[in-house]
């Protein structure tokens, strides 16, 4: 993109006293005459170049100009008002912040790429959370962010079913997955996950925590859902599915298991039934994701889902009489 380009030619010729024109072109793998009009637009922007004509003159930033966004292309800028002022960061108290960086951003880059990001940010939006979801209340989201930051050691009270439980926890991170917040912590030598919805209380101490050099969010979080996805997957229920229920079946169970169970089924059968084995949790939770496929799938094994799903239809028939 010319706007990008145009991003670094300003960094280079930052970083370096002066240069020619065939050394920018080369650094930034362009012609010269192209390199010519990036020039000649940077000085219509307002970017106080110098230009020496010559065989040792060359191209130079006014003696000290500076921009204050080094490094920051107009891709990254775009990035940042696409973001707008997302409310996963208000609520950890973050809102100002970001309006903060957009007021910067806005303040100091070229009007040219200025008006691009923005114009890119108009067309790109992201929202996290699924469809259908109700609001997770999270009231102490902001204290706890603060802890995280902080390092400070913090004691909990958590909702556990129908009891409430304390305990005290180094705060290590929170992780924001589909609407719902999270927080990971240290519990003596353990790295345990709480949804921040259930915490009732919280009240951070005067003690801090030495967080563990080699601790990685990002990955710890990567590996504890991949290990609890799997835990919940013991049951291998197989299944004969219509042509519908094939189509519908990443709809009722989680997509990533549906497909790769359907990439290694074998072909349908003559009336247009294929038999696929899904790993499913146990008994009627099984059930109940399969009853989401009506008449489109045959639950043949194991007998308790198979049991349990007929029993549920047999409900549900009766009810509708």
């Amino acid at each position: 993109m010319r706007a990008e380009r145009l991003v670094a030619l300003l960094f280079t010729l930052q970083s370096r006293r002066s240069a020619t024109v065939a050394e920018l072109a080369e650094a930034l793998g362009v012609s010269e005459r192209t390199m010519h009009r990036d020039i000649a637009t940077l000085q219509a922007s307002g970017v106080p170049l110098w230009t020496e004509p010559g065989r040792y003159g060359g191209v130079r930033l006014v003696e000290g100009w500076r921009t204050r966004l080094d490094g920051l292309t107009s891709r990254e800028a775009a990035a940042i008002f696409a973001m707008g002022v997302p409310r996963a960061l208000a609520e950890l108290g973050l809102g100002t912040a970001v309006s903060a960086a957009h007021a910067k951003v806005s303040a100091t880059l070229p009007a040219p790429l200025r008006e691009q990001a923005q114009h890119l940010a108009q067309r790109f939006h992201l929202d996290a959370p699924g469809w259908f979801r109700e609001e997770d209340d999270a009231e102490h989201l902001a204290t706890i962010a603060q802890a995280v930051w902080e390092q400070r050691r913090t004691r909990v009270s958590y909702r556990r079913g129908d009891e409430v439980i304390e305990r005290v926890l180094d705060p290590l991170g929170l992780v924001l997955k589909a609407g719902v917040w999270y927080l990971v912590a240290r519990v003596g030598d353990a790295v345990r996950t709480y949804r921040v919805s259930r915490v009732a209380e919280s009240e951070p101490l005067d003690e801090k925590f030495e967080r563990p050099a080699d601790f990685d969010l990002a990955g710890w979080w990567q590996r504890s859902s991949a290990e609890f996805e799997r835990s919940l997957r013991r049951q291998r229920v197989r299944v004969r599915l219509s042509r519908g229920g094939r189509r519908a079946l990443p709809r009722c169970v989680e997509p990533d298991v549906a497909l790769t169970a359907l990439e290694a089924a074998g072909p349908p059968d003559a009336d247009g039934w294929t038999e696929v084995e899904l790993p499913l949790e146990e008994g009627d939770i099984a059930a109940g994701q399969l009853l989401g496929l009506g008449t489109g799938v045959e639950v043949l094994e194991p007998p308790a889902v198979r049991a349990a799903f007929a029993d549920a239809a047999q409900r549900m028939a009766d009810r509708h009489r």
